[in-house]
């Protein structure tokens, strides 16, 4: 974390202050008031650095998306272009033609 926290609120409800002859004493409110206002600025770091990082973590997936996207590309593209696979179509073709033309000089030959 950014930094240790002075005051929880648990901390800040139980907190007593001394009375004084006009109300509370000003000495001992200026010290909790200080703890709240140190607290304020470690909670905006704390925030500012989360905003950041996460900001930082956004573009990173968004990079890695975009690679994702463009490895998948040329793996298809290499799929496609694989001669194995062309082969097995092709072999396909063949026995495709290869019966047609069994049933074409067959019908003929009757």
């Amino acid at each position: 974390m950014a930094g240790k926290l002075n005051l929880d609120p648990q901390k800040i409800v139980d907190k007593e202050l001394d009375i004084d002859f006009k109300g509370y004493n000003p000495d001992q409110v200026d010290h909790l008031l200080d703890e709240i206002i140190q607290d304020y600025q470690t909670y905006e770091n704390m925030i500012a650095d989360l905003t950041k990082k996460a900001e930082e973590l956004e573009r990173t997936n968004a990079s890695l998306r975009a690679k994702l996207i463009e490895v998948e590309g040329k793996i298809k593209a290499q799929e496609d272009l694989d001669p194995i696979s062309q082969g097995a179509s092709n072999v396909d073709i063949l026995k495709r033609l290869s019966r047609l033309e069994r049933q074409v000089f067959s019908n003929n030959n009757e």
